[in-house]
């Protein structure tokens, strides 16, 4: 018999040449090349597979016994072949697949029987060509055994060599470009090959966007990968947004994204069958019909209060639906809503909209329907129903998780699997339907497809490629972490996909360019590579000749005799350059070199020949920027503030010929210019319009930061360095116009310091400003300084002094340049603008020297100090002049007291800034100085000190003016003090807070602001008595008196009131300044005590609480007070942060990017922001959070709820262990491992206990991809683990007490908001399960394992609690009781369960029949009386929030890592290396002698961070000793001890310092022991009523009242005193539960006292209170 096997070479199927090479002798197969794999039997039988040729190959040789020998040896061969091609073909379950084999080869030579089988030719062949084998390999003793044991024989080494090596190199080849940039796609859990379906399901209600081409591409890759199946569904359930045009554009879309569905469907083809569900659940009563008017149903899922409809009968509702259905008037107030939890921590849970009625027209069901359901009802039903394995969703619908399963269940329907991936966030761009429709109603685009927006129509026009596109994606692969990120990356990606293929052009800018004569060449044309590296690009015709073009630029930087290469010709060397009267180049003349190859030290430029054959074609090339001008647009900015009105940037050139070629979207590049993309092609001179269209080009973006250089510039790499300059203005070349010959000398050299201003400007603008508009600006530069030159004799020169001249005849104003108001006004907006862009500090400082001279000048000229606001056509002359009178008004207007106050405002604000921005010294003081001459200007006016907050109405002048009747009557009565008047001026100075506050101002600068608004606001209130209110016309209550002296500063509070405010608002920025200088704690501790004084005595006057200014406006913790951030990231990270690579002392931006400042002249501090930036007192949670990652105790893990527990945290949980381990086994008890997983029947065994769980069990419901016959759990706990061992165990009560005890971890599937340590999905624990004979027995050693867990908190981490036992409510699940210590976190006012002893009774042992003979009864079973008890890592967080502090973490000594550490100080360069040596010598002795007393110590050396960086780091950690020795300490003899709880330096003597220190570490654990017993005693108190309780539970109290013990009374206690507002960020708004009955109460329980509730006999005092 003859076969014929058809191979591809490029996936050689090895499996089965392996398989014809064994068969070889008894069936003749022939092997030849093909396209395809296919063994041809006969016309009728041919196969494709590789392992049905094996078998097929094996069955018609059975004498070989390839098949096995026997139908148990098939069936394993049949399993081992769907192994090799199940398991063995990818990366992602690769390990998991070896072990497996290995485990199978641990005892085998030969995978089936006792001889080479089809199983060891599949899978060996599957690993040959596996790429993760061979690193893999090693770790896998047994399979690397058998593979190279096969690997020597001849069948396997012969087709090994012949056939692999090919496939190798060509997936090299292939592979090696793309793996660098392909991101970790996550295997989609449960998917199999050929039965995955995705779905994608835009609304058509506008323009596909990037964000939805990433979900598209995203399914798409999963259809492929899987070879499954995508749909792509319409989602129209909402008819007002649908539009049929829109599903036509979408289509479009998909196919310009090359992206194929296998099935189109809509949402509405299943509206007859989601109805039907929704009566469904209407019926069961799971659903209910909501006539709540919206804004009301608003506010109760807020508050969590159930709707009165929620109670409806079922009959009810079904009225209420017939009535939505039918459309009527009261139908179209209804909704459904599910029945789910109004109580939930997750707002989507809360009963959640599934059906609502609008009458309006459905464009595919026309007036069928009334009623439509919502998306998030819709989409888990059609998921379902289309057979929807993975629904893709971002991970902004995490929250809408549950609410989808929820009806998935609800309904009992298939459940599909949600993946979640990353939402893609871009800097600078909107993604909003809404906001992209409002730019293109409002002509900002020039449509949908405008290539400024993110519309895939809009990138794709750009010069997007759908590949570059596609390779991004890959690289964001599976990513759930979501991050805002620049355009830049995803044009890097597109680039490398245009770069091979892209032609190469040329074109010049047409605003300046020089023809260049080269007498001996002759007019030709040759034919060139259109691409340097890929010569399929083809060839591109180029032609030469006598007369050339090059770009202006470039010529201006050529010196005659120099060597320059014309690319694409070769060297020409520049004879002669001739120049016109303004300097610039007219033309150059040239000789070739062309026989001198030598392009390395030469400068390379674009050309184009000037021929008649080829005339230059007309182009415009055309650059597009951001439409937004800010990164990220937040829910509180309106995105209309921020538009960029400058986005298109068009540049005329002159143009390749070859360009004339181009069609609309061809892509190519412009030769030291870019990448660009054809938008319209040439069209030469139409007979219709006699003119002829432009080639346009638009600029495509490429991933640089930088700009590509358009010219040769020899200065090129000097003008980088300001590339940070904001782009000028497209008329920035015209603002100074030359000046007019009358003008002075002065005003002269003002425009050109301006003018040249601009030109740099213009030049170092990113992006490039266009040529011909720099040439304008030069051109105008070289005018102003040949009048200057004329006017003076001498030539201008940057800094020389200004000329004084005599003052000139009045002229009226020729432009803005001629106007020295406008020329201040420009200059102050450009210094505002290069420090908002954080420009280099050069460039800053020179534009503040030129502003300051400027608003010299300008006093010069109108004898008064230049004020924003001041209409510059009323500035005169301070010159004597006929208008004497206008004069005198003027300045009388100018230097009014409510003026100048006004200006001593801003340049205090001005101040504010630069000290803020670290501006430069010599600038700050110059302000500074200007400050105090106003504030003397404004006293000499009148006769008082300038006051911020003071009402500036009030003011008058102390002097009499010429014009003082006028200024009395008019400024004061009417404008001032006039309700119109005050009205415009509250509304100005509302604008300026707002402003202040969104530029996230220093505090104390927003604070004046406030504070000065809410007095103008009372003056108003005096004035109209009525509040100021925006948009409400004033009314006047009745004419004021107008003031004729001075008057004092008033409020409307009386002066006592002020006073004490005053007094209030000083101490609480003393108390902040001790706090950040970390004073001794008696000081601060009595500073505080006097601002709650203070406080108190303000209430009592006022009846209100003190709240500061600032509370009202204040947006967040973290941006309340970016001032005092930035000083305390400076102060705790700026003295020596790590010195990073090329870091540059002058760099202006810092780490955290704030704007640094030189201060000591030594350039900007780097800010680490090591430090906290939240505080514990004001935002716990941030804190908390900010604490556990700085502290390095715990790094986030990509499964929600797991967290990695650092070495640091670590050692505190082996502190435990280790104190507890000790103790128990005193108790005798022993510690052993039982399995973390439990079969589903043991896990039900015990009803009521699972109960407790269930709904926190994880499940493993799979091995590989085959199906568990039943799932198994992963213990929650471990009684139901445990005692079927102990069943087995007990026989007698010789074989009693068991006293086990096991550290492990265990898995909580929690559902709340996960906290690090508080509340996590997996933690560690020890669990110790105890069996005794007696109860007595059983219930001793409850309280013994309860004290050793109150020894856990309050010896080990100085944490008090409170021991008692659990009420009914809260007892262990199958429990008789539970005894529990409870501690408190005074920061949040909760309490925390600490740990729990359980008392189990013999409920445990009659379910798993833990039995014994008893000894007394010969012949009868007793059952074992049982224990359970365990602390968990919660200890750890506990911890942390009890004792922490806003510098960070606070560890008790006894749990400490550390205890100590050394810290080595003044090593700086001027130390000798002797006394160096010598310093750390000492350290070394001092960490010996500490680690012979038995203290935890370490030495900090390391040299790349300072001293005052390593105490911030240590102090953050927690460490209690910091140990500083320096020079002189050695000098003295002794070092200096620093507590951490106290922040008190004591200074030791060498020879005691082991001494010491052991006495400090115990004096400090019992200080934080005290402070907490403190805190916990002040915080527990006791309640006789519901009212007093209530009022102490929200004064942050744990209160202990008396109570009956009943679950439903404690129900009630519970919700009555629930919370309208979460506590705090992500906890839930709980109502008091009860913690615990107190074994030791703070009163006696009186004879008859009732419960709190009123309704049942108190039995115990019980402690309530807010929990974790």
């Amino acid at each position: 018999m003859a076969l014929n096997l058809i191979i591809n070479t490029s996936n050689p199927p090895l499996g089965a040449l392996l398989a014809a090479e064994h068969v070889k002798d008894s069936v003749q197969v022939s092997v030849a090349e093909g396209k395809d794999t296919h063994l041809h039997v006969s016309d009728a039988v041919e196969f494709s597979d590789s392992n049905s040729i094996s078998r097929y190959l094996a069955r018609v040789a059975p004498a070989f016994g390839l098949y096995g020998a026997n139908a148990m040896e098939q069936a394993e061969v049949d399993h081992w072949l769907e192994f090799s091609a199940q398991r063995l073909c990818g990366q992602s379950a690769l390990t998991e697949a070896l072990g497996e084999l290995d485990r199978a080869l641990s005892l085998r030579t030969f995978l089936v029987g006792h001889a080479v089988t089809l199983a060891d030719l599949s899978v060996w062949a599957a690993l040959k060509c596996n790429g993760g084998w061979p690193s893999q390999g090693k770790s896998f003793t047994h399979v690397n055994r058998w593979f190279f044991f096969l690997s020597s024989q001849v069948p396997f080494t012969s087709v090994g060599n012949k056939y692999s090596s090919k496939k190798a190199t060509m997936s090299k080849s292939n592979s090696d470009e793309k793996k660098q940039d392909v991101g970790k796609f996550v295997d989609l859990p449960g998917a199999e090959m050929g039965k995955v379906v995705v779905r994608f399901p835009p609304e058509a209600s506008g323009y596909l966007h990037i964000g939805h081409a990433k979900a598209a591409l995203l399914n798409q890759h999963y259809q492929l990968t899987f070879k499954g199946k995508l749909i792509m569904r319409f989602d129209d359930t909402n008819p007002e947004k649908e539009k049929e045009d829109f599903e036509k554009v979408i289509l479009e879309d998909l196919t310009m994204l090359q992206i194929h569905p296998d099935q189109f469907t809509y949402t509405s083809d299943s509206f007859p069958i989601i109805m039907q569900f929704g009566e469904q659940l209407l019926s069961e009563g799971k659903a209910y019909i909501d006539d709540t008017p919206p804004e009301q149903m608003k506010q109760e899922r807020e508050q969590r209060v159930e709707s009165k409809c929620r109670k409806n009968t079922v009959e009810q509702n079904m009225k209420m639906w017939g009535e939505m259905k039918t459309g009527s008037q009261f139908g179209q107030t209804c909704c459904m809503r599910a029945k789910i939890d109004m109580n939930s921590n997750n707002g989507c849970m809360r009963d959640p909209t599934l059906f609502r009625c609008k009458n309006a027209p459905h464009p595919r069901t026309g007036n069928t329907y009334k009623v439509y359901p919502t998306y998030d009802f819709a989409c888990p039903i059609v998921d379902s129903l289309e057979g929807v394995t993975h629904a893709l969703r971002t991970t902004e619908y995490h929250d809408r998780d549950e609410q989808f399963y929820w009806i998935i269940d609800a309904l009992r329907l298939r459940k599909p699997y949600i993946w979640e991936y990353s939402r893609l966030n871009l800097n600078n761009t909107l993604l909003s339907k809404r906001k992209l429709t409002w730019f293109v109603e409002q002509g900002y685009v020039d449509g949908w497809d405008d290539p400024r927006f993110p519309t895939v129509r809009g990138v794709l026009r750009r010069g997007m490629t759908v590949e570059g596109l596609k390779q991004f994606i890959a690289s964001q692969g599976g990513s759930r972490s979501v991050v805002n990120m620049e355009w830049d990356k995803i044009w890097a990606f597109n680039k490398k996909v245009i770069d091979p293929v892209t032609p190469r052009f040329t074109a010049l800018s047409s605003s300046y360019v020089v023809p260049v004569s080269v007498p001996e060449a002759t007019e030709e044309m040759k034919e060139v590579a259109k691409h340097p590296k890929n010569a399929e690009v083809g060839l591109k015709e180029v032609w030469y000749g006598p007369r050339v073009f090059i770009e202006g630029a470039d010529a201006e930087t050529f010196s005659e005799g120099e060597m320059v290469t014309f690319i694409n010709w070769g060297n020409l060397i520049i004879t002669k350059i001739n120049k016109g009267a303004d300097g610039k180049v007219v033309s150059m003349e040239a000789r070739l070199n062309l026989e001198n190859k030598d392009y390395k030290k030469t400068t390379k430029i674009t050309w184009l020949a000037d021929t008649n054959n080829a005339p230059l074609l007309p182009t415009i090339c055309i650059n597009y920027q951001p439409l937004i001008t800010k990164a990220v647009i937040t829910k509180d900015d309106n995105f209309k503030d921020y538009i960029n009105k400058n986005s298109k940037l068009e540049e005329k050139m002159l143009g390749d010929p070859c360009l004339r070629s181009l069609k609309k979207g061809d892509m190519i590049q412009l030769q030291r210019r870019g990448f660009y993309i054809c938008d319209q092609p040439y069209e030469p001179v139409s007979p219709h319009s006699c003119k002829e269209s432009p080639c346009i080009l638009l600029y495509i973006p490429d991933g640089h930061v930088k700009e590509m250089p358009t010219a040769g510039s020899k200065d090129k790499s000097k003008n980088q360095a300001s590339k940070s300059a904001p782009v000028a203005p497209s008329n920035a070349a015209s603002t100074s116009a030359p000046a007019p010959p009358s003008v002075s000398a002065c005003d002269l050299f003002s425009s050109i310091v301006a003018q040249g201003e601009t030109v740099r400007q213009l030049k170092t603008s990113l992006p490039k400003a266009p040529k011909d508009q720099v040439d304008k600006a030069v051109q105008q530069l070289l005018s102003l300084k040949a009048q200057f030159k004329k006017l003076t004799g001498t030539d201008y020169k940057p800094g020389m002094t200004p000329p004084t001249s005599d003052p000139a005849p009045p002229t009226e104003p020729t432009g803005p340049a001629s106007c020295p108001y406008a020329r201040v006004a420009q200059q102050g907006e450009l210094v505002k603008k290069l420090k908002a862009e954080q420009a280099p500090k050069g460039q800053i400082d020179a534009a503040v020297k030129q502003l300051l001279a400027l608003k010299a000048e300008f006093k010069k000229l109108t004898g008064q100090d230049y004020k924003p606001g001041i209409a510059p056509s009323t500035l005169a002359s301070s010159d004597p002049s006929p208008v004497t009178s206008i004069s005198s008004f003027v300045y009388s207007s100018a230097s009014s007291p409510s003026d100048l106050y006004h200006r001593v405002a801003q340049q205090g604000e001005m101040v504010r800034k630069l000290k803020a921005e670290q501006a430069p010294k010599d600038q700050i003081d110059a302000a500074v100085k200007q400050l105090l001459a106003l504030k003397a200007e404004f006293k000499k006016l009148t006769n008082q000190d300038y006051k911020p907050g003071m009402s500036p109405s009030n003011l008058t002048s102390a002097a009499p003016s010429p014009v003082t009747s006028f200024s009395s009557s008019s400024s004061s009565s009417s404008t001032s003090s006039s309700p119109s008047g005050l009205y415009d001026r509250v509304a100005q100075h509302g604008e300026v807070v707002r402003k202040l506050k969104s530029e996230k101002a220093p505090k104390d600068q927003i604070d004046a602001a406030v504070k000065q608004l809410l007095a103008l606001k009372t003056e108003y209130k005096q004035i109209t008595g009525q509040e100021y209110k925006p948009a409400a016309a004033p009314v006047q209550k009745a004419p004021a008196p107008v003031e004729k002296a001075p008057a004092p500063v008033q409020n409307s509070a009386a002066p006592s009131e002020r006073s004490l405010f005053e007094k209030v608002s000083t101490q609480g920025e003393l108390v902040r300044k001790l706090k950040a200088e970390k004073a001794p704690k008696d000081q601060v501790d009595d500073a505080v005590k006097t601002l709650l004084d203070l406080k108190t005595k303000y209430k009592t006057l006022t009846g209100q609480e003190y709240k500061p200014v600032a509370a009202a406006g204040a947006t967040g913790g973290e941006d309340k007070n970016r001032k005092e951030k930035e000083n305390k990231s400076e102060k705790q990270g700026g003295g020596g942060g790590k010195k990073g690579k090329g870091e540059k002392a002058s760099q202006g931006k810092d780490a955290s990017g704030g704007t640094g400042g030189s201060g000591d002249g030594q350039g900007s501090k780097k800010q680490t922001r090591l430090g906290l930036e939240a505080k514990k007192e004001e935002n716990l949670a941030d804190w908390y959070s900010q604490v556990i990652t700085k502290a390095e105790m715990i790094e986030y893990y990509d499964v929600s709820g797991c967290y990695v527990l650092r070495p640091w945290s670590f050692a505190i949980w082996e502190s435990i262990k280790e104190f507890f381990d000790r103790e128990i086994k005193k108790l005798g008890v022993e510690n052993c491992y039982f399995p973390m997983f439990v079969s589903q029947a043991a896990l039900q065994k015990e009803k009521s206990h699972i109960e407790d769980f269930a709904p926190e069990v994880a499940w493993v419901t799979r091995s590989g991809k085959t199906e568990l016959a039943e799932p198994i759990a992963v213990r929650p706990t471990s009684e139901t683990v445990m005692y079927p061992a102990y069943a087995k165990w007990v026989q007698s009560h010789r074989d009693l007490p068991i006293k086990l005890n096991q550290w492990c971890n265990v898995v909580r599937w929690e559902f709340k908001h996960p906290q690090p340590f508080l509340r996590t999905r997996e933690f560690l624990w020890q669990e110790g399960h105890s069996a005794f004979a007696t109860k007595d027995e059983a219930e001793e050693e409850v309280l013994q394992i309860l004290e050793l867990y109150a020894k856990v908190y309050e010896e080990l981490m100085a944490i008090p609690v409170v021991k008692g036992r659990k009420t009914e409510k809260e007892r262990f699940a199958g429990g008789d009781y539970t005894t529990t210590v409870e501690a408190f976190i005074s920061a949040s006012g909760r309490a925390i369960q600490g740990a729990t002893s359980h008392h189990l009774g013999q409920n445990f042992s009659k379910m798993f029949e833990i039995m014994f003979e008893d000894p007394k009864r010969p012949g009868e079973k007793q059952l074992a009386y049982q224990n359970s008890w365990g602390i968990t890592t919660r200890t750890i967080g506990v911890l942390t929030m009890v004792h922490g502090d806003n510098m960070g973490l606070v560890l008790p000594p006894r749990v400490a890592c550390l205890q100590v550490v050394i810290i080595p100080c003044g090593i700086t360069a001027s130390l000798p290396e002797q006394e160096k040596e010598a310093l750390l010598t000492q350290c070394s002795k001092y960490l010996n002698r500490l680690q012979d007393a038995g203290i935890r110590v370490k030495v900090d050396l390391r040299d790349n961070y300072s001293p005052g960086w390593k105490f911030n780091h240590w102090e953050l950690k927690g460490v209690p000793i910091r140990l500083e020795v320096g020079p002189k300490d050695m000098q003295q003899r002794q070092c200096v001890a620093v507590r951490r709880d106290s922040g008190v330096k004591i200074t030791v003597p060498e020879t005691e310092v082991d001494k010491e220190l052991l006495v400090m570490l115990e004096d400090i654990q019992n200080s934080l022991f005290k402070k907490a017993s403190a805190d916990l005693n002040n915080s527990m108190v006791v309640a006789d009523t519901m009212e007093q309780f209530q009022k102490e539970l929200e004064n942050g109290k744990i209160v202990q009242i008396p109570f009956c013990g009943g679950i439903k009374c404690e129900d009630w206690i519970k919700t009555t005193t629930a919370k309208d507002q979460d506590l705090e960020p992500g906890a839930p708004s709980m109502g008091a539960k009860s913690l615990c009955i107190p074994f030791s109460p703070l009163k006696k329980l009186q004879p008859g006292q009732m419960c709190v509730s009123g309704k049942e006999p108190a039995q115990f005092y019980t402690l309530f209170g807010r929990s974790y």
